[in-house]
């Protein structure tokens, strides 16, 4: 009888070599929000050696309170089954790293001119030509990184892997997030932010037991909107003098 019960009983689930134990995954929470800290404890110092008005410490330390709390939450609760992946591990990893090269380097501010007025960056001493060749390199080496990652997922890969919704998911999830078609405005957590919009839409035609072809319909409705509201907002910078 005891054997019996015991085989009924629901069993947990073995976490899966791909995701981080529950240790690491708290060591490196700790880590990003000790990072985060770090960081606006530079810029506080950078800004008051500046002369400018440096942001408040109260205010840094409740975001740091709040991202400890929402991260701590988030890695007790995927911690009970699995745990975070590896995969989404890499993919925050890159979106950070490509938000400081955007928002801290020489590069960024050059691709962010360039994007948005070429003959103004060129004129100003910026080679054009060698920021184009940076982004389209980088853009085919994060293409080539997604496709290994998703073989990797998925554990197979044919010819037809990646040839049916890919470039318009991208292409949506970033012009969704506030990425410009027409150049210089965006960012790294804006691309992140538009693909949560994009996936959640996604997942919930998917419950609904939706046709693809709708799904493709409603996606490139969504895109065609995000367009729409990103060109009248340009002529609206543009009326006004603001870019």
């Amino acid at each position: 009888m005891d054997s019996a019960a015991s085989s009924s009983a629901p069993r947990r689930l073995a976490r899966p070599p791909c995701a981080l134990r529950r240790t690491g995954a708290y060591a490196l929470l700790a880590l990003v929000v000790a990072a985060y800290v770090a960081v606006n404890l530079l810029t506080t110092r950078r800004r008051r050696a500046a002369g400018l008005t440096p942001p408040s410490l109260t205010v840094v330390l409740v975001k740091a309170g709040l991202l400890l709390v929402g991260l701590g939450w988030l890695t007790y609760y995927l911690g009970i089954d699995r745990g975070w992946g590896y995969l989404f591990v890499l993919f925050a990893a890159l979106v950070v790293v490509m938000d400081l090269a955007l928002r801290r380097t020489r590069w960024g501010r050059h691709v962010f001119a360039v994007g948005g007025n070429e003959e103004a960056a060129r004129r100003s001493g910026i080679n054009v030509r060698g920021i184009y060749v940076s982004v389209f390199a980088l853009c085919s080496t994060f293409a080539a990184l997604g496709g290994i990652l998703i073989a990797g997922q998925l554990t197979s890969v044919s010819q037809s892997s990646g040839t049916t919704d890919t470039n318009l998911t991208a292409i949506a999830a970033a012009v969704i997030g506030g990425t410009s078609l027409f150049g210089g405005r965006g960012s790294a957590w804006a691309a992140l932010l538009g693909i949560v919009v994009l996936q959640s839409i996604q997942s919930g035609l998917n419950l609904m037991n939706v046709d693809s072809s709708v799904r493709f319909i409603v996606t490139g409705l969504v895109l065609l909107l995000a367009v729409a509201i990103d060109s009248v907002s340009r002529k609206a910078r543009s009326s006004s003098g603001r870019g």
